[in-house]
């Protein structure tokens, strides 16, 4: 496609966005044309050119309303501003008139608007997954293909400033990788060798070779754009009974129009005129243009904003409850901790030589997988201390490991493997107080005793205390719930500042604690990242899954953060309370404005031309307020 066809094309698709817009300041133009010809004296061509603003600023607004209402089988806001506009043209009120379907159009158009907003966060979204990427295969030169042919286990090159077209494990290079298209987070996270990468982020630097994990249907750059299109098409309750409302209320409209277009006359003793031009102001300054708007801009901003920042709603109704979120558990591992452990202490037999030591215990345990050898492995390559390869070793289940190191025996485990009462006695009876400090305590022994002790532990997240503190400010009650034993439990929530704990919970047992926060508290919500916890999550008033968990917890979730910070719940939080705030404006605004303009209409205080000007302004100015949430 040549440059020409495809600005040509990008020119139709800006007209069709803003084509609302363009036909209410096309209207607005011939009514400034259509005064100055009734001001001439040219009353016929006034006339004429009324009749075309009708017609070109109140076409859509009226074919929305003639359709949905046969669709749905119920009366709205958009049927009453035509047979408003209707109504005053017959009383001769043309310039009125006119004016109204200008200022309908007007609001219709910034209502589309704030609609097309939250539809450009998909557009974007999707515009950031590559069409094409570098198949690798065998010793052939990398080719250009299609992204959809890619196949799970295909070999990926990415160059660096290209952004990866499919989720995958890098098996080849290190680099620097943009994820804020996932995560909302600005700064680049360092990737190598058996890290994960995703689809749409950016690789910055390194040339990187990637084996694809997931099919394009199913990576996580897919599920954001599926989620947001669910929340935004999903409707708040509050939303839902505004809609219900609508079609009563509108009934209710016309019914009053049909008996004021008499009863005036004779109750009051109106002239026909007077009596017919006040039922035409009521029609229109009671619809209810401003109460229907009061509500979904606001939430589809709110929606927008959260994808932005990694924080993924899946639809109206969770922000609503988060706003009056009272308390929130959380789950312990991959939440408050980073879910590995990390050796915290290491004490060696005064005859021997740290390093040395650990040399031989790297070799040991660098031949097994348990997260706890890792953790040993890890601080040794901290100390710089390479393993010594090829040492055989006797794996017992359950206890710890056997092996032979340059013609010695060690055992490394619990203390009930290397012998109890040595493990007890070492170092001064070390193992009491550090599993009084929620440490998980491992022995080596050589044929002479115990030659060392190693002391590991789950470390709460650096950010995980101020997320816990940040939501205390906020007037909710942190409570963590977890497998691990009481002592483990205890030493985590003092050091997070949750408010209370409960050790040892079993899937089922967490049910049924969230079950028991319900009756007490009302609204809870649940925080968690695997698939123990989604049983809880589907459970409390908001489930929150940690975007590193799994598919389950992230399927049965309400919320998803992107990244793994508890730092965005309280985001989320004020996120939702200020929207709520907004809605509550919104509504009261606009319930005032309609009683306010009503009541003046049968003193005889307000015109016309103010009538619409009110009624058509407060919609306005309800709309823009919802758009604040699009900056907050």
């Amino acid at each position: 496609m040549n440059s020409s066809n495809r600005e040509n094309i990008n020119l139709i698709e800006k007209f069709n966005e803003h084509k609302e817009l363009i036909a209410a300041l096309v209207s607005g133009i011939i009514i400034l044309l259509a005064w100055r010809l009734e001001s001439t004296g040219l009353n016929t061509a006034a006339v004429l050119a009324y009749i075309t603003a009708f017609f070109i600023g109140g076409y859509a607004k009226a074919k929305e309303g003639i359709e949905d209402t046969i669709e749905n089988k119920n009366l709205n806001v958009e049927l009453l501003m035509i047979l408003a506009a209707i109504g005053s043209a017959i009383i001769g009120y043309w310039t009125e008139g006119s004016i109204l379907i200008f200022i309908f159009a007007l609001s219709g158009a910034l209502e589309t608007y704030a609609m097309n907003k939250n539809k450009h966060e998909i557009s974007s979204l999707m515009n950031l997954q590559p069409e094409e990427a570098w198949l690798v295969r065998g010793g052939f030169e990398p080719m250009k293909v299609p992204v959809s042919s890619l196949t799970v286990g295909d070999h990926l090159l990415i160059k660096p400033g290209e952004r990866i077209p499919a989720d995958g494990q890098i098996f080849k290079g290190t680099s620097s990788i943009d994820e804020s298209a996932i995560s909302g987070e600005s700064m680049p996270v360092t990737k190598q060798i058996g890290d994960d990468v995703y689809a749409g982020t950016v690789n910055l630097n390194g040339t990187l070779t990637i084996k694809m994990t997931k099919p394009n249907s199913e990576t996580m750059f897919q599920k954001i754009i599926t989620l947001i299109q669910s929340a935004q098409s999903e409707k708040s309750p509050a939303q839902q009974f505004i809609e219900k409302f609508e079609g009563t209320y509108v009934k209710i409209v016309l019914v009053t129009v049909i008996l004021m277009l008499f009863l005036p006359h004779y109750l009051l003793g109106w002239d026909w005129t007077t009596t017919f031009y006040r039922a035409m102001v009521l029609l229109v300054v009671a619809s209810p243009c401003a109460l229907v708007a009061s509500i979904m801009p606001a939430t589809l901003a709110a929606i927008s904003n959260g994808a932005r920042n990694g924080v993924l709603f899946k639809g109206g109704i969770h922000l609503e409850h988060l706003a009056v979120l009272k308390l929130l558990a959380v789950d312990k591992t991959g939440t408050l901790t980073f879910g590995t452990p990390v050796v915290t202490d290491v004490i060696v037999r005064e005859d021997l030589n740290l390093k040395d030591t650990v040399e031989i215990l790297a070799s040991i345990e660098s031949q097994s997988n348990h997260p706890l050898a890792q953790a040993i492995t890890k601080y040794a390559k901290e100390l710089n201390v390479q393993p010594i390869q090829g040492i055989e070793i006797k794996d017992v289940p359950g206890w710890g490991l056997k092996a032979n190191v340059n013609n010695q025996s060690y055992k490394v485990g619990k203390p009930d493997f290397v012998g109890r009462e040595d493990a007890l006695a070492f170092a001064n009876n070390a193992v009491d107080k550090l599993a009084d400090e929620g440490k998980t305590v491992i022995f080596m022994k050589d044929d002479q005793g115990i030659v060392l002790l190693v002391a590991m532990k789950d470390t709460v997240r650096d950010e995980a205390k101020q997320a816990v503190k940040s939501l205390q400010d906020l007037g909710i009650h942190v409570a963590m719930l977890t497998g691990d034993n009481e002592k483990t439990a205890k030493v985590i929530a003092k050091e997070s500042g949750v408010n209370e704990y409960i050790a040892e919970c079993l899937p089922e047992t967490k049910v049924n604690h969230i079950k028991h926060y319900l009756k007490d508290y009302q609204y809870v919500g649940m925080v968690g990242d695997g698939i123990n916890d989604a049983p809880a999550l589907a459970t409390a008033t908001v489930g929150i899954a940690m975007g590193g968990g799994t598919d389950v917890a992230l399927e049965t979730a309400d919320v998803v953060l992107m990244k793994n910070n508890l730092a965005k719940i309280a985001y989320t939080v004020r996120l939702s309370r200020k929207m709520q705030r907004i809605v509550k404006q919104n509504v009261i605004f606009s319930i005032s404005v309609i009683a306010l303009l009503i009541a003046s209409n049968f003193l005889q205080i307000v015109d016309l031309p103010f009538g619409v000007i009110g009624h058509e302004g407060s919609t306005i100015l309800v709309i823009l307020n919802g758009l604040r949430m699009l900056k907050s």
